[in-house]
């Protein structure tokens, strides 16, 4: 018997708390995980009298057109304003603004594989949560907070800092997250909107089901990595990694089946289905320079922090 495709897997079997804790993510405990996003220990600051490496306020040369001034010894040719050049007869070259806010953008895959739960949380609050977490040590590291996902009019939370750029992620994961949404265009439109929105140096964590990231044509990815730092975190479900030896109830494109999972065939086809799946998704990012952690549905939201600034 085959198992339901990514796209098609069970919304049947579901064991988490009664009413809406676990099933569908809160403002109020989005909010509440500041304290651990930003409890985690980060290099100070450099000043007179520290020596030895520190973060810098300032992200580099920056990418925002300031002026051009006439080309002097030393200066990059690759910055050549060869219009103004050809006008004026006398070589120029550009100058630009100093980068001094990263951007933190977080992509939200919103297709239905992550509104399911066996234990704990559905993959969406799971999914919500992390996103919170993002936002979160995003403020702390004084960056600016930006969300998106693949969608209708309001798939795109506008860059800003502060906890008021925060609460706007978090509000924009609440809404996203209560419900699979009806005009979601999938992960591959997500990530090509983030390719156009980002500049170099940016930090772009990627919240999907591994069913999603096998849609995305592999060549998507390098054109990421190759500017940005990538996060990847593979929302998964405890039952998706060990199923009982049982029959389980599933509910596929309507038709209802029952694998015999104590069958060494069909736990087989379920590995391949689910775990498999998820670790092929998992080494072909990290084989496109992209950092991925495996983030199941009941484990702690913030456990995945150390890939962030990981070299």
């Amino acid at each position: 018997m085959p198992f339901p495709a990514p796209g098609d897997r069970t919304r049947q079997v579901s064991v988490v708390p009664s009413g809406t804790d676990g099933v569908v993510p809160t403002l109020s405990e989005l909010v509440a995980l500041r304290g651990v996003a930003q409890a985690r220990h980060v290099a100070r600051r450099g000043r007179l009298g520290i020596s030895g490496p520190a973060p810098s306020m300032q992200r580099g040369r920056g990418m925002e057109y300031a002026e051009s001034r006439e080309y002097a010894q030393g200066d990059d040719a690759r910055h050549i304003d060869w219009r103004l050049t050809a006008r004026s007869g006398r070589m120029h070259t550009k100058l630009f603004h100093a980068e001094r806010e990263r951007l933190s953008l977080i992509v939200a895959d919103t297709s239905p594989d992550l509104f399911f739960g066996t234990r704990v949380r559905f993959k969406s609050v799971q999914a919500a949560r992390a996103g919170a977490v993002a936002a979160w040590a995003a403020l702390r590291d004084g960056d600016r907070i930006a969300a998106l996902r693949g969608g209708g009019a309001d798939a795109l939370v506008p860059p800003a800092g502060g906890p008021r750029g925060v609460l706007r992620v978090l509000d924009a994961l609440v809404r996203w997250y209560a419900a699979p949404p009806d005009d979601d265009t999938g992960l591959t439109v997500a990530l090509d909107r983030a390719r156009r929105l980002l500049r170099p140096g940016a930090r772009l964590l990627v919240l999907a089901d591994a069913g999603s990231v096998a849609r995305v044509p592999p060549q998507t990815w390098p054109s990421l990595t190759g500017h940005h730092e990538v996060v990847v975190l593979l929302i998964d479900d405890p039952i998706e990694r060990e199923p009982p030896a049982q029959r389980l109830p599933l509910l596929s494109a309507g038709r209802r089946m029952e694998p015999d999972l104590s069958s060494a065939a069909q736990r087989r086809r379920w590995e391949a289905a689910f775990p498999g799946a998820a670790r092929q998704a998992a080494d072909m990012l990290r084989a496109r320079g992209a950092r991925v952690d495996m983030l199941s549905a009941d484990a702690p939201s913030e456990s995945w922090l150390p890939q962030v600034g990981r070299r």
